[in-house]
């Protein structure tokens, strides 16, 4: 197949009327809902979710939840309270920190890092890593604790697979907070629940099961982030959100997508997956992308090796079915 730098532009207007159909066939026919609830968390991908809602079944039947904790990212809730208000929707702001505590305390967070490095202290910034130079060279996958001491240093310690799931179970719990509160809301408004995994996380498995993972409907899986950020400019998202580096925004220290989980430049990685999807050779997508072919197929082992262990994930999502 022919495979080139335009392979992932889109018609937004023709993708809009697509999503607004399949948000109202789910919404009437399926779910028999009144409107829609949209976690805004300040990032691309609920922005445009939330402005497609509105498109579809008009700004009256939308309402967003902003939903911090007390380690989230202080713009997260600023970006998404001004991008509902510039949709006009309804929208109202709920602290999840008790939620995340009832569940799996931040005490015991904070001992279990303390154990990994003993230099920390509550309130000490961190979060988790790998490296992403997935491109330039082969390497482990090996996640590395950061904590950030008064005077700016880094004190970082490589995680043993156990030691990874215990921070990441703590960071999910807030996702899955998250997801509670959505659907107390939902249920109590009769509203269904949208979500927000874009096809990039969805392939990869970058979203948390029962969490953000855990919507009634997913119309936005078909469309790579680089689609998006397309969709985003035509529906005028806010440029503060259309500028802000991806990012999961679960731990207190910022850290990227691609620091996280993607370990690619993100003005490489949607041409890659693409072609991986797809099975571009190797050799195709390298000369397309200016990139070494042993780059490439470093990349596709990757996606392969994502897209096997999570393949739990995507069992039973109501998404857009691709053409």
């Amino acid at each position: 197949m022919l495979f080139n730098r335009d392979v992932l532009k889109i018609d937004p207007a023709e993708q809009l009327e697509i999503l607004s159909g399949f948000i109202v066939e789910q919404l009437n026919a399926v779910f028999r809902r009144k409107g829609v609830v949209v976690g805004l968390s300040g990032g691309v991908d609920s922005a445009c979710m939330a402005a497609i809602a509105v498109h579809a079944i008009g700004r009256e039947k939308v309402s967003g939840l902003v939903l911090p904790e007390i380690e989230s990212n202080p713009v997260s809730s600023e970006y998404a309270a001004k991008h509902a208000e510039s949709l006009g929707i309804e929208y109202r702001t709920v602290d999840i920190t008790s939620t995340v505590d009832s569940v799996l305390s931040y005490a015991w967070r904070d001992q279990f890092i303390q154990k990994l490095i003993p230099e920390y202290r509550p309130g000490y910034k961190y979060n988790i890593t790998l490296p992403t130079d997935l491109l330039e060279r082969d390497s482990f996958s090996f996640y590395c604790l950061q904590v950030q001491m008064p005077d700016g240093e880094l004190l970082k310690k490589r995680l043993s697979p156990d030691e990874f799931r215990s921070v990441t179970a703590f960071a999910n719990i807030k996702i899955r907070s998250r997801m509670v509160h959505l659907y107390a809301e939902a249920e109590r408004r009769n509203l269904l629940v949208a979500g927000t995994t874009n096809r990039t996380e969805f392939l990869l498995g970058d979203f948390c099961k029962y969490g953000d993972g855990g919507t009634d409907i997913e119309p936005i899986t078909h469309l790579y982030k680089n689609q998006i950020y397309q969709l985003a400019d035509y529906l005028e998202v806010i440029p503060e959100i259309i500028d802000r580096k991806p990012s999961p925004d679960t731990f207190s220290l910022p850290v990227s997508d691609q620091e996280f989980f993607f370990r690619i430049p993100f003005d490489k990685l949607d041409h890659l997956l693409y072609a991986w999807e797809h099975d571009v050779p190797a050799r195709d997508a390298a000369e397309v992308l200016g990139i070494t072919e042993d780059a490439v197929k470093r990349a596709f082992r990757d996606f392969t090796t994502k897209h096997r262990a999570t393949a739990h994930l995507r069992d039973g999502i109501h998404e857009v079915k691709k053409p």
